[in-house]
């Protein structure tokens, strides 16, 4: 009997990660096993750019995974992230003839309606519902109440189609089946941040080595989604303008780097050694990280809308390697003036692990945890004999997953793969058919109805009823005599 696991890929422009891991009774985690592979060659900015390196690394990792698992691996969950992801506002309206009572069907014609927004070379992979307006009142669920105009607010979070399906071949190529597709940062959030925060009004900063992601989060719902095409690297790569190399750069960053120091505390006098013949001022090397680091921290504030500014009683929340570096809380709240700032550097779930890179709680491992936490479907396939008997060479077998969640699900981070969007696409076709059928024969009916009004009113058959009533009114008369 195969064990039960859980397996979630990340694929980030410095490296790919694949965990497995089991979820236990009480709600902790155990991770099992964690890999990585190098993904410099094929992944920038969190974007798939060689497919094939792509699917090298991932049928390397999840060899790698079955390795230690001694079982196969039948499908993983998937996380999707990097740059161009950004979220747009799209409001849909409908308006009833009569006051109607709000039904499903007519909330998911709303949803259909905004799924099917077209955005010149841009995919929608997921809409959160941000309010319904009933008439001139807001609900977040309208269902029963009577209205005669309804207007729903989304937010649309979009990617580049070739980003979407350039992922997708990837997966299909590596012979991976996807047990579900989350959006990366929507997957961390959920694990990173608290009820209240979300609740309250709270920034996410998600500094990565390339991209720096900002989600806004009140009143329980995304609000805004943004990825920077500016991470940490950024900096490593400043500091290598000095001549160096950027594993040098890095190592000096790390040792060196901080992203506030306070002028009375910089000693001009002081050097930093670069190599054995080489050194650069102290004071240069901190206006470097400190330029850089302050182009960040401006781009991110500028993503937050206008509207939540002052709304943000959860504050900013930090996690991703690059909060790692030193006053990172002090320098946002320099340029913010928000003063509560806090750094996630792991999940809040309970993880059990033998592992360095989780026990190590520098938040690198935050987004692959989220997303494996949000697996609730068995990974693992057959066990892996060694002996004999064993069939070498089987692939390993794969689930065909059909159990997807419908389009209407929305908002809960999950993004269709390839498949399952034209299904969904053609289950809407279907549903407007359906409408649009329902809709003629009401129309037909009204109209018979309109025409057989319009022959009982006729002048001619007026005059006719006339007649015939006069001539009974003679017949009576006659009658009575």
């Amino acid at each position: 009997m195969p064990q039960e696991f859980i397996v979630a890929i990340e694929l980030g422009s410095s490296k790919i990660t694949g965990i497995a891991g089991r979820k236990n009774l009480d709600g902790s985690m155990s991770v099992l096993a964690v890999v990585k592979e190098d993904s410099t060659t094929c992944i920038h900015k969190g974007v798939v750019y060689n497919i094939d390196k792509t699917v090298q690394c991932l049928s390397n990792i999840v060899k790698k995974l079955e390795g230690i698992l001694k079982t196969k691996v039948t499908q993983v969950y998937v996380g999707v992230g990097g740059q161009s992801i950004r979220s747009v506002r799209n409001v849909i309206v409908k308006d009833m003839p009569a006051p109607t009572i709000i039904d499903q069907d007519t909330i998911n014609e709303l949803m259909d309606g905004n799924r099917s927004m077209a955005y010149p070379d841009q995919e929608i992979l997921d809409a959160v519902t941000q309010e319904y307006k009933v008439d001139s009142q807001y609900q977040l669920d309208p269902v029963g109440i009577e209205c005669s105009r309804l207007e729903g607010n989304f937010l649309n979070i979009l990617w580049r189609k070739a980003f979407y399906r350039n992922l997708n071949k990837c997966f299909a190529n590596a012979n991976l089946a996807i047990a579900e597709m989350y959006l990366s940062p929507l997957a961390m959030a959920d694990s990173v941040l608290t009820d209240a925060e979300k609740r309250t009004g709270t920034v996410l900063v998600d500094l990565g080595a390339d991209t720096t992601t900002v989600s806004v989060y009140y009143k329980n719902i995304l609000r805004h989604l943004a990825v920077i095409p500016l991470g940490s690297n950024n900096i490593t790569k400043d500091i290598a303008s000095l001549q160096m190399e950027e594993r040098e750069a890095e190592e000096m960053k790390i040792k060196h780097g901080s992203a506030y120091t306070d002028n009375a505390e910089i000693d001009n006098s002081l050097n930093f050694a670069i190599d054995a013949d080489r050194s650069v001022e102290s004071r240069k090397f901190i206006d470097i990280v400190e330029g850089r680091l302050e182009e960040i921290i401006e781009n991110v504030w500028f993503q937050v809308p206008n509207e939540y500014v002052d709304k943000l009683l959860g504050g900013i929340v930090l996690t991703g390697g690059g909060a790692n570096m030193r006053n990172i809380e002090r320098a946002f709240r320099n340029h913010t003036h928000i003063e509560k700032i806090r750094v996630a550097k792991f999940v809040n779930q309970t993880v059990n692990s033998s592992y360095s890179e989780i026990s190590s709680h520098d938040g690198t491992m935050n987004t692959v945890l989220g997303l494996l936490a949000k697996g609730d479907r068995n990974c693992a396939g057959e066990e892996i004999r060694n002996d004999l008997f064993a069939s070498d060479g089987q692939k390993p077998t794969v689930l065909v997953n059909d159990s997807h969640q419908n389009v209407q699900t929305t908002g809960r981070g999950i993004v269709q793969t390839e498949a399952e969007k034209q299904r969904a696409e053609e289950e809407a076709r279907q549903r407007k058919a359906e409408e649009e059928a329902r809709q003629r024969q009401i129309e037909e009916e009204e109209e018979r109805r309109r025409e057989e009004e319009r022959r009982q009113n006729a002048p001619l058959k007026k005059a006719m009823r006339g007649i015939k009533k006069f001539f009974d009114t003679l017949t009576k008369d006659e009658d009575d005599e």
